[in-house]
């Protein structure tokens, strides 16, 4: 496997890290590989790249990788997930404007209480037929999801009392500063650039609405699955090794920089060394403040394709396409997740395999030991906002008591 060629595909964003850092860092060549890096500008070009056959692999938002597969907008072509780049590591900004009348503090707001007071300018925005516009990086995007959850759960219905748009990442502070948008959900260092530019105010981590949501995973045609197999695994093991070495203390500044160069994320040193060390500046001018598992990687097997993830992903998909739940698609979303990729990548390896491939979502308020084939696995908190759970086999009784 001496020397396999692996061209990935990737967004300017800190969760491209791993990748980039397996590559600069040796991790990929210790495991046989040489990944080739192809810079993009938005998720829709680096979906086609994959499907094209122009890249073997690709930074990708997760539900991009689940709609691909059930051929949302395009025929379906079948993908598949061994490995999650990262959890959360989004946020919420408003324009300052928008902030100014919420009145947004020096802290990160509270879901309900920022909801509350969003809730009545929207309706007076509505009813002047001026409605609040949000940007998201995606239709099938986490950020979309997660917007959308958290305003339809405080009361604002999207598409009616708001109106969301598409805006590329490295473009979202433009779209804000331009009054295009009134807030923007996007990734790091997007949220932070946008403060420092002066156009911006972070309300909410995406942390705070889905703490552990899934994020950012590596998605690769299936058939690339198949036919390489043992190159895949060697990749799975470059990433898990380069997402070791991400996580320690003493590495950040070096990471910072790496990722900061031009041909990466083309961003302020400054602003990405924030966002992997958990500490995000909220307003123009203010201190950084530290919120812990901003950006949530490697510990508590953060990296593995939970297929209920997955399933989670599919539900929103439902809901917020307007689409009838149907048992059929929601196994093959599922099946787009490979936890048996991960687990016999890492087998031996004395890395945490979750025992289970599938989990109720949701469900823990502390930390808990959790069943594992190799190593000792604990699961911290992974609440939604408001309080709910979701159980990976009962979709339909979920969405049913959704607002």
């Amino acid at each position: 496997m001496t020397g396999e060629r692996f061209r990935i595909g990737f967004l300017p964003l800190v969760d491209a890290a791993l990748p980039i850092l397996a590559h600069e860092l040796g991790f990929a060549e210790r495991e046989g590989l040489h990944i080739e890096l192809v810079r993009d500008m938005t998720w829709a070009t680096v979906r086609d790249r994959l499907l094209y056959d122009h890249t073997d692999a690709a930074h990708m938002i997760a539900p991009l990788a689940i709609a691909t597969a059930l051929g949302r907008d395009r025929p379906a072509v079948p993908l598949a997930v061994p490995f999650v780049l990262g959890l959360n590591g989004n946020a919420v900004t408003f324009s300052t404007s928008l902030s100014d009348a919420v009145g947004l503090g020096d802290t990160l707001g509270d879901p309900q209480a920022v909801g509350a007071a969003l809730r009545t300018i929207a309706a007076a925005r509505k009813a002047a037929g001026k409605p609040l516009r949000f940007g998201v990086v995606h239709r099938y995007s986490s950020h979309n999801y997660m917007l959308r959850y958290w305003l339809a759960g405080v009361g604002i219905l999207p598409d009616d009392d708001v109106e969301i748009v598409v805006t590329s990442p490295p473009f979202a502070a433009d779209a804000l500063a331009a009054g295009e948008v009134d807030g923007i959900c996007v990734g790091e260092p997007w949220n932070s650039i946008a403060v420092d530019r002066g156009v911006g105010h972070i309300a909410l981590a995406t942390a705070q609405i889905w703490r552990r949501g899934v994020e950012k995973v590596l998605a690769m045609r299936a058939a690339t699955l198949d036919e390489r197999r043992d190159v895949v695994e060697a990749l799975v093991r470059a990433l898990h090794a380069a997402a070791a070495h991400f996580v320690e203390p003493d590495t950040v500044e070096a990471s910072a920089e790496i990722l900061a160069r031009p041909e990466y994320l083309d961003a302020p040193r400054d602003a990405v060394l924030r966002a992997i060390t958990d500490r995000i500046r909220l307003a123009p001018g203010g201190e950084p403040m530290h919120y812990p598992d901003f950006m949530f990687q490697y510990r508590e097997a953060a990296n593995f394709p939970w297929r209920s993830q997955a399933a989670w992903l599919y539900s929103q998909m439902v809901r917020w396409d307007y689409m009838t739940f149907d048992p059929a698609q929601a196994a093959t979303a599922g099946q787009v997740f490979r936890p048996d990729v991960y687990r016999s990548a890492l087998a031996g390896s004395g890395a945490p395999l979750p025992g289970a491939s599938s989990k109720l979502e949701g469900g823990l308020a502390e930390p808990i030991g959790a069943g594992s084939t190799q190593g000792r696995l604990t699961l911290g908190s992974d609440r939604f906002f408001d309080g709910r759970a979701f159980d990976p086999d009962d979709i339909e009784s979920y969405l049913a008591e959704l607002p």
